[in-house]
């Protein structure tokens, strides 16, 4: 005889025997132990086995509870599957359906009822793991299948117990798409609040925490609350509160769920700035909501499973399952079905399947049928492997707003969200591209996910006190009272990054006199909440803190002293006009000094040899022209002009070229001592570096200097009086410090070699904070608005050298520095020789018209006198009148 305690407790050890359990109520024990030993349970295991399989037609057995939405939908999607096999296959199965009233050991004591009294060949249900462990107990004991319909078992449920099966697609993938929600919006602390006694969260949690690491969250805590008791439910949501975070996961039954949302409302955190996402065990009965509990869940992300509704044979079960559900509950808000009555359908198809290809072969081989099933159910593809059904991959995400939920989209393993499923539906990693989402109270606006709490603490900000460079963080005062005052570009620079965040931020500093390795240490020791100064981001102390991203430029330089060069000098002359200078200086002299030849050459003895002779000549007088201020020998203002303009231009010009020269000549050109660092490891030279910093690490392990070559200093006067007194041939600083050391010493020093890409400042804080990615954010802001550029440049304008810019030495001077002066001299000579050459022109046509006008009437004249005098030509001289036309220029011809 195998007892119903005995079986009970070998069920599972976290489930208590049943005479434990019912202590309190030893009559109902006792009937029911009388009941079981009347009706006759005296047989073993194995006859009653050989019974069951002659025992004519099959019987399928289902636990549920009735009580529940859940149990309602199973119940009829249940009796439908088996109506719908036996029409469709000629078969005559029976169904008998038990309610255990969500009791584990009621669940127990219906597996023996329907084994015993009923003879069923396979065990559908429970919804629960708790009442799963105990039914699946039964039926490894007496060989007969459980179909389970829980939505999640423990990894090694199926290895211990033979005889179970799971019927229902496991959760675990909801967790990625929790946490994706989550990253999706960069909150980084969630609270995780479930169902005191669902023994399935120690093994569904571990997926939420690997997957929130992958997206840079984590979970604050875990609250477990029990069944009935509103007083630890209130107690444990005022302490939520009071933290800081303020997204929160709930994993629970609806009827749990419910009442915690009640106590939430109640509380005032169904409000602005809270999150409140719920897992398939809650939101997948959102269908049956009704408008009062709509009201208060507004603002609720839902994460359900998803079953393909467009199917067609979904569409015919879900027309009469609607029809039949209606008649039999017409209580309930809704009567569409969920994915509880789909898993149950299927299920009770799958066992009929099974059951009809053992007819005549044997009971025993029940199981291997079940294992062996492979066809399209409801909720999608039927097919185990290793008794179990694959996990699910696709989740829907719904939004509760108004008077009903809305569907946002679907999250899925292999692609992330989207607004729909499909081959050509667009697909994004981020819940934002979903759509606008309606949050508590009311708000389109994204919840920050964390609060300051009221009765918080200023944050405790660690600040160093012996930093190498005050302009960046500087300490005064008395560091054993109180009286201290903190400044510096770092100070500035956080006050501004705290005014751009969106709430105030209560804090304190606090001098610390320490290494900074110290400093950032104390964050995780819990000391200071941040530290804030020149601190350095570096890999080892992420250990123990978080930075913000870096608010000062990144890098290592090598400074060394400097040298003067005087070395090729030979074509110093030169320098100051480039070469296109030098050839349209010499094309405007030479075409200023053709144009005056031109004016002036009838006034100038004809040249006289070769071409080239002639040549040499022109270019000459163009230069000499230029230089033997002859301006009063020229005969004609057009060549005065030219000279002046041409004078002007030339004055200008070689006053420029003069001062650029004496600028080359005087100022020194600076060369480094040292080029690189191979020649300072060969020399085995000294170097140095700032006390405390995490140069000299580096310099040991990175760039391989020996420990004893390495030197510290703890102001950048002694650094320098080490370089000038050769106690060191170089130093190595970040570069925020180097530009303020060179600023300092621009003429003695200067960067020599590469720069090596490590460090940059930032602000730490504790790891996982969830001020932190607001911080960046705020940071962000005040660098693009250029507040950090102003609070730098500020701070090297008093350590600036004056003529720091000229140690590289002046540039050349182009022609685009004397562009209006040459388009100047060369548009007045252009001017002069165009005038000249009109004038030269029209002059040449009218002596030709005088004289051949004065021909002409000379010739009428003789003409004239022929006729009216003699044959005999006077002797007399003829006169011409004055008043004659061309008196003048036959006067001037003669």
């Amino acid at each position: 005889m195998v007892s119903c305690a005995n079986i009970i407790g070998k069920a599972n050890p976290l489930v208590l025997p049943l005479s434990e359990k019912m202590g309190k109520s030893p009559f109902l024990f006792s009937f029911f132990l009388f009941a079981l030993i009347v009706s006759g349970k005296h047989e073993t295991k194995r006859t009653m086995s050989s019974r069951m399989v002659n025992g004519g037609r099959g019987k399928i057995g289902a636990i549920v509870d009735k009580s529940s939405r859940i149990g309602k939908e199973e119940s009829l999607a249940m009796l439908m599957a088996i109506e719908d096999f036996n029409k469709i296959n000629d078969q005559n199965f029976s169904f008998v359906i038990r309610d255990f009233k969500s009791d584990p050991n009621q669940a127990a004591l219906a597996a023996e009822d329907l084994i015993s009294m009923q003879q069923v060949q396979v065990l559908i249900g429970p919804q629960t793991w708790e009442a799963v462990s105990v039914v699946a107990k039964v039926g490894s004991e007496y060989q007969i299948p459980v179909l389970s319909l829980a939505n999640d078992m423990p990894k090694w449920a199926t290895e211990r117990l033979d005889f179970l099966v799971q019927a229902s697609s496991s959760q675990f993938n909801q967790m990625r798409a929790i946490a994706a929600i989550i990253g999706s919006w960069d909150w980084r602390l969630v609270n995780v609040i479930y169902e005191d006694g669902d023994f399935s969260t120690t093994n569904i949690f571990p997926y939420l925490e690997h997957a929130l690491k992958d997206v840079g969250a984590e979970i604050s805590e875990f609250v477990s609350l029990p069944h009935f008791d509103s007083n630890l439910f209130s107690n444990e949501l005022k302490r939520l509160r009071r933290g800081p975070s303020r997204v929160f996961v709930v994993h629970m039954s609806f009827k749990f769920g419910l009442h915690l949302f009640q106590t939430a409302k109640e509380m005032g955190m169904m409000e602005k700035d809270y999150v409140w996402i719920t897992t398939g065990s809650f939101t997948s009965l959102a269908h049956s909501f009704d408008v009062s509990v709509h009201s208060l869940l507004q603002g609720v992300i839902g994460v359900k499973s998803y079953f393909p509704e467009s199917d067609p044979l979904f569409h015919n079960f879900y027309h009469r399952f609607r029809s039949r559900f209606r008649l039999e509950h017409s209580d309930e808000y809704n009567h569409e079905p969920s994915i509880f009555a789909v898993q149950a359908y299927d299920a009770v198809k799958t066992a009929a399947m099974a059951m009809s290809r053992t007819q005549g072969k044997g009971h025993d081989r029940l199981l291997e049928f079940i294992k062996l099933a492979d066809f399209q159910g409801l909720g999608g593809k039927i097919q185990f492997k290793e008794r179990k059904l694959p996990p699910a991959s696709t989740f829907q995400i719904i939004n509760v707003m108004g008077r009903s939920y809305r569907d946002l989209g679907f999250w899925s393993d292999e692609l992330g969200f989207a607004r729909e499923l499909g081959e050509n539906a667009s697909t994004s990693l981020s819940m934002k591209d979903l759509g606008q989402v309606f949050w508590p109270g009311g708000y389109r606006e994204t919840p920050r996910g964390w609060a300051i709490p009221t009765d918080a603490r200023p944050l405790r900000i660690g600040v160093p006190t012996s930093p190498m460079f005050k302009q960046y963080v500087n300490v005064e005062g008395n560091q054993i009272g109180n009286n201290l005052s903190f400044n510096g570009l770092a100070i500035d620079l956080f006050e501004a990054t705290l005014n751009n965040l969106c709430i105030p931020l209560p804090h304190e500093f606090y001098a610390y006199n320490g290494t900074y390795d110290d400093l950032v240490k104390q964050i995780y020791l819990k000391e200071f909440d941040a530290a804030v100064g020149d601190i350095a981001i570096v890999s080892t102390r992420y250990e123990h803190a978080e930075f913000t991203h870096p608010y000062s430029e990144a890098g290592l330089v090598m400074i060394v002293p400097t040298i003067n060069n005087r070395s090729n000098r030979a074509l110093l002359f030169t320098k100051p006009f480039t070469l296109t200078m030098w050839i349209v200086i010499s094309v405007v002299n030479i075409y200023n000094g053709f144009v005056v030849w031109f004016i002036e050459r009838n006034h100038s003895p004809e040249p006289e040899g070769s071409m080239f002779s002639q040549a040499g000549t022109l270019v000459c007088s163009s230069f000499t022209t230029l230089f033997s201020l002859n301006g009063n020998r020229l005969h004609s203002n057009l060549s005065r002009m030219t000279m002046v303009a041409w004078l002007f231009v030339a004055l200008v010009i070689t006053q420029t070229y003069t001062a650029n020269l004496t600028s080359m000549l005087t100022i020194q050109k600076l060369e480094p001592t040292i080029l690189n660092i191979e020649t300072l490891r060969r020399m085995n030279a000294f170097v140095g570096c700032g006390k405390g910093s995490f140069v000299k690490g580096y310099l040991e392990t990175v760039l391989h200097f020996p420990t004893e070559t390495i030197k510290y200093y703890s102001t950048p006067d002694g650094l320098a009086d080490a370089l000038r007194n050769q106690e060191i041939s170089a130093t190595f600083l970040e570069v925020p410090f180097a530009k303020l050391f060179l600023a300092r010493f621009c003429k003695e020093f200067m960067i020599s070699g590469p720069t090596y890409k490590v460090g940059g400042f930032g602000f730490a804080f504790p790891r996982g904070s969830l001020l932190l990615p607001h911080v960046n954010q705020a940071l962000l802001k005040v660098s693009e608005t250029g507040k950090y550029r102003e609070l730098e440049d500020s701070m090297i304008a008093s350590e600036k050298c004056e003529d720091g810019e000229g140690k590289d030495g002046s540039s050349s001077l182009s022609p685009n520095s004397f562009f209006l002066l040459f388009v100047l001299s060369a548009g007045v000579s252009t001017i002069a020789l165009t005038l000249y050459v009109c004038n030269a022109t029209h002059n040449s046509n009218l002596q030709q018209n005088t004289i051949w006008r004065l021909m002409i009437a000379v010739m009428r004249n003789w003409g004239n006198h022929r006729r009216r005098l003699s044959p005999r030509v006077s002797e007399e001289p003829h006169t011409i009148p004055n008043n004659f036309p061309y008196a003048s220029n036959m006067r001037s011809l003669a």
